[in-house]
């Protein structure tokens, strides 16, 4: 058994197609499936059912590929271990950032990031919470940008910035005339939201204790994007929340369309997060560092304003 064929079972499980498998070990295909067989033969067991289509791995062929992960991850960790007694910032750091955030967050800092630390690979990827969360824990990510607090003893959270909510309302709406908006304004027919299994999402849902089966009766929008509801909000009334760093993306001709919220000043805290188990502690705090040099000053911390729970 050697540490390649312990890769290569875990790249045909994540691709399910040993042509691709091959490509993404940078082997031919008939090499990976001779040494799959090979690891097959010497543990007396077929790991993956070929009868399938697309492939599946049988029921003993899970459990060794979920040790073959741990297994590499080890492995893993002791080359980073050595990378960071060096103080040597090189090798791939695979970024998981929600859709809600990454748009506006990514370009203020990662042409300084990639210009300090030419040596590392960055792979940023938009995913919602919970997905990152899951690729965290198997290795996929090596670390994720997303809303906290978030409860979870495998994951370790350091907070970054506090992001204040802004109402986006159309001149049509009663709210267009006051000039700052409480939480009690808000009332449920009219509040543009994300879809489903989004945290932005379920923020604006707590701020303002929106019944979301009661929302939008005759007209329905679902989206993943905060750019198309500020669409909606132009082009057919109505209100939505947008988070600080997404007024950058507003025309000037619409922000007259923009109000803030009396105090209680509601923000969500954006975490740098890792699983508990990850090494490339420099990594996260130069990246850690670069983003907070982006952010103004009055994000750097809460503020007395009011956290709104994800």
């Amino acid at each position: 058994m050697t540490f390649d064929q312990l890769r290569y079972i875990v790249a045909l499980d994540s691709e399910r197609n040993f042509v691709r498998a091959a490509e993404k070990c940078f082997i031919t295909q008939p090499a990976l499936t001779i040494q799959i067989q090979k690891l097959e033969e010497e543990l007396g067991v077929i790991i993956f059912d070929r009868s399938k289509k697309p492939l599946i791995p049988t029921d003993i062929g899970r459990l060794i590929i979920e040790q073959a992960k741990f297994i590499l991850q080890e492995v893993d960790k002791i080359r980073e271990s050595v990378k960071e007694y060096r103080q040597d910032l090189s090798g791939e750091l695979k970024l998981g950032i929600i859709p809600t955030l990454a748009p506006y967050l990514v370009p203020l800092f990662i042409n300084d990031f990639l210009a300090r630390y030419p040596r590392l690979e960055i792979t940023i990827i938009e995913k919602q919470t919970e997905a990152i969360i899951a690729q965290l824990k198997n290795g996929d990510l090596d670390a994720g940008i997303f809303v906290t607090p978030w409860n979870d003893p495998q994951i370790r959270v350091a907070p970054i910035f506090y992001e204040m909510f802004y109402v986006y309302v159309s001149p049509q709406h009663p709210l267009f005339k006051k000039k700052r908006i409480t939480y009690a304004d808000l009332t449920p027919d009219d509040i543009w939201l994300l879809e489903e299994g989004n945290c932005f999402r379920n923020q604006v849902i707590n701020i303002c204790q929106v019944k979301p089966e009661k929302e939008k009766p005759f007209f329905r929008y679902e989206s993943a994007s905060i750019e198309a509801l500020k669409k909606i909000v132009e082009t057919r009334a109505g209100v939505t929340l947008i988070p600080e760093l997404a007024l950058s993306s507003i025309a000037d001709d619409n922000r007259f369309m923009l109000r803030s919220f009396k105090k209680p000043v509601p923000v969500r805290e954006v975490s740098l997060v890792t699983s508990r188990s990850y090494v490339k502690k420099r990594v996260l705090e130069k990246l850690k560092e670069t983003i907070t040099k982006h952010i103004p000053e009055t994000m750097h911390s809460i503020n007395g304003r009011e956290l709104v729970h994800v």
